[in-house]
């Protein structure tokens, strides 16, 4: 069976725990289809175009990983898509409760799509997007928690 799942996220930026469960979930399923989201409720530190470009140039060795963007609902964008699986990345207990909430709400809305969670490596447990920008802003290294091309995106804007 060839199985498209779905990996949405504002991934501003991407870290290597993204990336992570990216590998991880491209051993699983056919096609796996990155989905950067506009995402109103935030104000992200790269546009969307930034955001889609940045996830397709960390990686290009995976030929089964697609990138998009949308800017509708996850459900919607799913079916364009052809999915059936939405993937979501769990880092810690405290990610339990609103990812619970928002799979019940996707299963509410559209009951054919599956939501299937992973954990990243122990090593990118604690790391996310929010703070690698505020590491950045504050000119720290965050070599280790994101691919290099990132990294140097990070310090243009952050300058």
């Amino acid at each position: 069976m060839q199985i498209i799942a779905i990996y949405p996220g504002t991934f501003d930026p991407i870290t290597n725990g993204h990336l992570d469960i990216i590998a991880r979930a491209a051993k699983l399923y056919h096609t796996v289809i990155v989905a950067v989201a506009v995402n109103r409720n935030k104000t992200p530190l790269f546009s969307l175009e930034e955001r889609v470009a940045l996830v397709s140039a960390v990686i290009p060795d995976f030929t089964n990983v697609q990138v998009i963007g949308f800017d509708n609902l996850l459900v919607d964008c799913a079916r364009a898509q052809g999915a059936q699986v939405i993937l979501r990345g769990l880092r810690a207990v405290s990610d339990f409760e609103y990812e619970f909430q928002l799979a019940g709400m996707n299963r509410r809305l559209a009951a054919d799509l599956e939501t299937v969670f992973l954990t990243p490596a122990e090593q990118y447990e604690f790391i996310s997007s929010s703070m690698i920008r505020e590491i950045a802003q504050f000119k720290g290294d965050v070599s280790s928690f994101v691919p290099d091309i990132v990294r140097q995106a990070l310090i243009a804007k952050c300058v």
